[in-house]
This record gives structure tokens, sequence and C-alpha cells, in this order.
């Protein structure tokens, strides 16, 4: 009997152990991390999803969402910082043409952004888009879905506002929403001109003291150097009837960049391409009438720098 007995309780301590267990594993479930979680790439934004086609208008869009969450963004792409929701913020559908595509958020916390692009691949971003604010960019955008994130950086499981920015244009800053990038609102340092195809004296120019404190990078991959907020100089342009070009270039002693808003609202910007040593050159081979804002930059940062502004129809410097 007491072999019975003591049978018995080893089936007890047994089934106590087998339950214990049981619910350690039910705890552990529940207390699973929330960054454990899968994200829901094929679910519809928490904040909406829209359809766009490239030129729509108003330009920006923008979306007020809540940025943050408790999934870790790393987990999706290594490249990804910061903390998101599983869910996507918004959903873009976009039919892509000849303009590029930038997606940005501004917020007064430190955000970050991901996207999940038509192709399945990842871009993310921290601080690009100036002032702690996040922005990715496509040159050559592709049609299709773009699943967004706007992420809280080193904050887990809190949200905060944020504006997410839908452009073709530019980021916040490049737009002058924000007060802190090259804004093209602003009234020249060293004034403007109308001039129209066929003027006279070719090349025009004009002094400018290049450099400024703004990182041009932040406009695109082929924009660099330093420049000023406000444009140093604008041409209103009239185009005519033939096949002249319109080339803007610099000359300095001093290593110069070159940045233009042109007429279409499109960044373009130039290093080296100009005829002579180390100066900037950009050409439109078939530009169009409307208004041409220009910056003359410095390719290090440091003192303004003495150069020369020259808008030519025959030849770069």
């Amino acid at each position: 009997m007491a072999l019975a007995r003591d049978s018995y309780g080893d089936c007890l301590m047994k089934s106590f152990g087998l339950t214990a267990a049981a619910v350690a594993v039910i705890a552990l479930a529940t207390a699973a991390p929330a960054h454990a979680q899968r994200l829901n790439t094929g679910a519809t934004g928490s904040f909406g999803q829209v359809r766009l086609t490239s030129g729509f208008e108003p330009d920006p869009h923008t979306v007020s969402v809540n940025a943050g969450g408790a999934y870790d963004a790393a987990q999706a792409d290594s490249s990804c910082g910061g903390f998101i929701a599983t869910r996507p913020s918004f959903s873009l559908r976009y039919r892509a043409g000849d303009l590029p595509l930038y997606i940005a958020a501004v917020s007064d916390a430190d955000t970050t952004i991901a996207v999940r692009a038509p192709n399945g691949s990842w871009s993310c971003d921290d601080d690009s888009g100036g002032n702690l604010n996040p922005l990715v960019s496509w040159q050559q955008p592709a049609s299709g879905r773009y699943q967004i994130w706007v992420g809280r950086f080193g904050v887990q499981g809190e949200t905060t506002p944020a504006t997410l920015h839908i452009s073709e244009v530019g980021g916040p800053e490049m737009q002058g929403t924000s007060g802190q990038g090259p804004d093209f609102t602003l009234e020249p340092a060293y004034g403007a001109i109308d001039l129209r195809s066929g003027f006279t004296p070719d090349p025009h120019t004009q002094a400018i003291e290049a450099g400024g404190a703004i990182d041009a990078s932040t406009l695109g991959d082929s924009c660099v150097g330093w420049i000023a907020q406000a444009p140093d100089y604008r041409v209103n342009w009239t185009a005519g009837s033939g096949s002249l070009p319109l080339v803007f270039s610099v000359q300095a002693e001093a290593d110069t960049t070159l940045v233009i808003n042109d007429a279409e609202g499109n960044w373009v910007c130039d290093d080296d391409g100009g005829n002579n040593g180390l100066n900037p050159a950009i050409t439109f081979a078939s530009p169009v009438s409307g208004q041409y804002d220009i910056w003359v930059g410095t390719f290090a940062q440091g003192s303004l720098e003495p150069s020369t502004l020259n808008v030519s129809e025959l030849y770069a410097q």
C-alpha cells in the first residue's frame, strides 16, 4: 500500500509539473514582446489610403497620422530604425510618370519612416528631412503600392502626432514649409531678371557670393555643397520657337556647385560639369517658360566665395 501511495504521489507531482509548465508557456506567450510580432504588410494603412497619379495636385498630399508603435523597425530591414506599429500608417497607390517621388514626415518629436515599395524593397530614414524629420525619395519611382510606416526614434510603445508628406517636388524643407531648407518663395539675394530666348548680350552675368549654411545634399543624391536659404538669383524665362538650350554655369577660383529649382518645380544640381576647372554647369536642352531659381554653393563648408553666374544659350564656362 505504501508503494501505491508513493506511485499516486508521483503521479500528482508529475501532473502538477505538467500543469505548471503549461501555465508558464501560456504566460510567456502572453508576455511576448511586440517586436516579436509580424508586420502586416498587406493591410490598408491605419490612417487611410490614397490613389495618386504623377502630376497630382495639390502637391504635397498631406495626412495626419500618429507616429510610433511597439515594433522594432530593424526587424523589418536592418536599414530601418525607430519603433513602428505592425500595421502601416498609410497606403499609397501610385501611378508613376517622369517625376521623382518624395515621402516624408514632419513632427515636433524625433520620427522615422519606413516604406515598403511595390517591388518589396525597403527604404528607411531617420533625419534626412532636417530638424529630426525623416525623408525617403525615388528619382525613378515605380507604379504600385507603397506601404508607409511613420515611427519614433528611441521611444517604444508611445505615439506622437505627425504629418505625412507625399510630393513630386521635394521634401517639406525643400518647399519652404519648415523655414530651414532652401526656399524658392524667398526674394533672391542678388535680384532677378526677365530673359527671352535670343537675348543679348550672351552670356548674361551676375556676381554672387557663393556658399551658405544649408547642406544641398538633402535635395537629392546629385546635389552637393553648401548653399543659402534664399535663392541667389532668379531668371524669369520666356522660351522661343527655336531649339536653343538654356545654360547656367559658374566661374570662380573656389570649387563651387550649382542648384536650380526649374520652371517645372524640379531640383537640378551639378558640381564639376562646366568646361573649366571645378566650375559647375547645368543645361536645359528644351527649356520651358517660367521661373528658374538659382543657388551657387561652395563644395566645402566655410566662408563665402566670390563667383560669377553665367546664363547663356550658347555655352558653359
